[in-house]
């Protein structure tokens, strides 16, 4: 499958004219109040939340690359407030109750994300939509009911979530063989290099020093290196999600799982028409190995998936870069999904990295003890969960007793994955049986595959 543009870090930054030019690096150094590694959706939010309460603080950001260089300027552009992870992970340290509090501070990063971006300007296509996962055979559409009955066993209001017919899903989007499908509704699309770009003006605005093109070599209680200078402040923050693995000491605290998109050109009117989705839902599927859809401002479709999962040794992409086999993988699911879309131009490939904890399961924390704070291993859900991180870091730091500081997945503990070549096969496998659980069951499978469970067991997923 041919492609105008493979890489140049995602389509998001050629939607907006191009990558942006650096700030400029530390120049020497510095003492500050806080200082947060990384310029992604977590540290931008940690600092925005910081300086609306306490605007004395002088907050300094370092940044390898760009603000908005990785997830936070690839991702999916799904807002969704979801709560992706395993709810009896956290209840064997919690409470049924501040379970269901923290899917409801989860579901609320979506009016926060929309509140903060009306009231300080930040135009990212922000759109609220639905969110649709489609069943297009039996056992998607039997994991499509249980996933609706789970959340109704979990408290989610009733009058958020809904099972629709093959008929009524096809009124939405006329998705081939399609057998029904489970509705979230008050989520959002998002253009995500316009919010990370967009929140990391507001918040250079607000004072905050942003330094960019410097790569944080060691960090440690009250300090900073860097190979700009070094930066002492009694609070640090690891802000860094999916290039974790990169820091010195924590090469198996989060392994980055790698996920790739397509985008096509502008749809015309008259291919919209046959295809619908006029309610810009986020649109995936019901497969083991999911994917994840929107339908961007001017028109265009973007595709995601996982495509090659993990690179030996937690390696990451160079810029973006993707395989052909994966821009193909992806254009595959596009046209099975809607072979409206087969004659198509791809304009834009491109892949990144997001965090994932050995129990799946997202944290945020902070030692006093050491003024070290930390959030992230998001699971691909960081575009509205680094928004609740940012705040309850907000408030650990400032000691602050509220709510958020409460929930479920501040300061756990979640042990390292296991060294090479384990973490390697034990995710290829994994996403290897998914494949071919997706196989037989779309040959015919009438219920879902057992080697599912399988890979799920591998890895603790």
């Amino acid at each position: 499958m041919d492609v105008k543009t493979n890489g140049d870090i995602s389509f998001w930054y050629a939607d907006i004219g191009g990558l942006p030019q650096k700030r400029p690096a530390l120049p020497g150094d510095r003492e500050a109040d806080i200082c947060i590694i990384g310029a992604g959706y977590t540290g931008l939010w940690t600092a925005y939340y910081l300086k609306k309460a306490d605007p004395g603080l002088d907050i300094v950001i370092v940044e390898r690359e760009f603000a908005g260089f990785g997830a936070s300027g690839r991702n999916g552009g799904w807002l969704s407030g979801a709560f992706g992870w395993s709810r009896d992970k956290y209840l064997k340290t919690s409470s049924r109750g501040a379970v269901i509090d923290m899917q409801r501070a989860m579901a609320g990063t979506v009016d926060e994300v929309i509140r903060v971006a009306e009231a300080e300007g930040i135009d990212a296509d922000i759109r609220r939509a639905d969110n649709l996962t489609v069943a297009t055979n039996a056992p998607q559409l039997e994991r499509a009911r249980e996933e609706y009955k789970f959340y109704l066993d979990w408290q989610m209001p009733p009058e958020r979530i809904e099972m629709l017919s093959a008929e009524a899903a096809a009124r939405r989007i006329r998705i081939a063989d399609l057998q029904g499908a489970f509705v979230i509704r008050d989520m959002a699309r998002v253009q995500p290099a316009k919010l990370v770009r967009g929140l990391a003006k507001v918040v250079e605005g607000l004072g905050v020093s942003i330094f960019e093109g410097t790569s944080v070599t060691s960090f440690e209680q009250g300090r900073v290196q860097t190979d700009r200078g070094t930066v002492r402040a009694p609070v640090v923050i690891r802000a860094t999600e999916g290039f974790t693995a990169g820091l010195p000491g924590h090469g198996r605290t989060w392994l980055p799982l790698n996920s790739a998109q397509i985008v096509t050109e502008p749809l015309p009117d008259s291919l919209w028409q046959q295809i619908g989705w006029e309610g810009h839902e986020l649109l995936g599927d019901a497969a083991h190995a999911y994917c994840y859809a929107q339908r961007t401002r001017e028109g265009r479709i973007t595709m995601g998936g996982r495509g090659v999962p993990y690179r030996f040794g937690s390696k990451t992409d160079v810029n973006g870069r993707t395989q052909q086999a994966t821009i193909a993988a992806l254009h595959a699911i596009l046209t099975r999904l809607l072979p409206q879309t087969r004659a198509l131009r791809i304009d834009h490939a491109w892949c990144g990295v997001l965090g994932v904890p050995r129990d799946w399961c997202t944290t945020a924390g902070f030692d006093r003890s050491t003024g070290i704070g930390w959030a992230g291993g998001y699971v691909g859900l960081g575009v509205s969960s680094s928004n609740l991180a940012g705040r309850t870091l907000a408030d650990l730091v400032l000691q602050r007793e509220t709510e958020l500081t409460g929930l479920p997945w501040v300061n756990r503990t979640v042990r390292n994955w296991e060294p090479e070549p384990f973490r390697w096969l034990g995710v290829h496998s994994m996403y290897q049986l998914y494949r071919i659980a997706d196989q037989r069951e779309f040959a015919g499978l009438p219920h879902t595959s057992k080697l599912a469970a399988i890979a799920d067991t591998i890895t603790g997923h």
